[in-house]
């Protein structure tokens, strides 16, 4: 019987956070990005009251980058695509001698993006750090599910029965989570953000923040998302979860007037401190807030994320930890 994964809060030996490294996909974000990622890499670390750190870049260049702004932590040179080792890495289970590392299959998020390096970034990250690995036969990216430690896992059926991963019907998918990871409970709720190109990852609309209790936002003025926040909790009420409410930063909009999926529950949890993404909105101080009250013995830590959301994630989604 494979034993679930450990909840986020327990505590972390690694992470594994992605470090930009093509001006290509950055542009002219590149540079803020770096800075946005050191920030959240240093926030994490909490001058060593945290986890390792351990950012992964994709060549020498920006390995220099990575040692000028973030010389606490440790730099692996490992070719890749983009950034977003949540969805790319291996997840880690177990505690001590049984941990082990379970990678999936990857096609670019349906697609869209099939960059070099991006399906095997996850086993040579779990090589490096001596873990044995083993590669299921379907396509699961690791932001598409959270879970709390205990068995219960959430998802969205946007991505997980999207036919631009796998051919696989709801009980099917449930069957090689429990199979795969260990989860024998699915909650299901139904659509992800607006113009979320990894098809409704759940990190961005649901998390769990305690065994059996799960955070979700809270509509604001003139939300883009507010259907399918309302969705979502409508579905929670029908379970036995604890719900609680995070504000949401609205309606955020680029350059261009497009809707981008911007969201504070792209949160990450380290064993110092919970990093919370912060756009220069109204709800900005109100949503650190909330995650202070939720985790009391973890200072929450509102940091700008908004060069890195022009690559369509956030802190969570760029982040991937090894439990003790």
């Amino acid at each position: 019987m494979v034993q679930p994964p450990l909840p986020e809060w327990a505590p972390h030996e690694t992470v594994w956070i992605g470090f930009p490294s093509d001006p290509e996909l950055w542009l002219a974000d590149l540079k803020e990005a770096e800075c946005e990622v050191a920030a959240f890499a240093e926030a994490v670390h909490a001058g060593g009251a945290g986890e390792r750190v351990i950012l992964v870049v994709a060549h020498e260049d920006a390995a220099a980058a990575a040692r000028r702004l973030a010389p606490f932590a440790d730099i692996l040179v490992e070719p890749f695509g983009d950034i977003w080792l949540r969805d790319t890495g291996a997840i880690v289970t177990g505690t001590g001698k049984a941990r082990r590392a379970q990678g999936f299959c990857f096609n670019g998020w349906g697609g869209k993006y099939d960059l070099p390096g991006d399906d095997s970034i996850g086993e040579r990250l779990a090589t490096h750090a001596g873990l044995p690995y083993a590669k299921a036969d379907w396509i699961l990216e690791g932001g598409a599910i959270d879970h709390d430690g205990s068995g219960t896992a959430i998802t969205t059926e946007q991505c997980l029965l999207n036919p631009n991963r796998n051919a696989l019907g709801r009980d099917e998918v449930e069957a090689r989570l429990l199979r795969d990871l260990g989860f024998d409970q699915v909650i299901w709720l139904g659509e992800g953000l607006v113009n979320d190109h990894t098809d409704g990852h759940v990190d961005n609309l649901a998390r769990f923040v305690a065994p059996g209790r799960v955070a979700i936002p809270t509509p604001a003025r003139d939300d883009p998302n507010e259907a399918v926040y309302r969705d979502a909790a409508k579905r929670l009420r029908g379970t036995r979860l604890d719900i609680v409410n995070l504000p949401s930063p609205g309606r955020i909009q680029s350059e261009d007037g497009d809707i981008i999926p911007a969201s504070y529950m792209n949160f990450y949890i380290g064993n110092a401190a919970v990093v919370v993404p912060q756009y220069g909105a109204p709800n900005d101080r109100a949503a650190v807030d909330v995650v202070q009250a939720l985790f009391p013995d973890r200072r929450a830590v509102g940091l700008r994320a908004d060069h890195i959301l022009t690559g369509g994630g956030s802190f969570h989604c760029i982040s991937q930890q090894v439990p003790v």
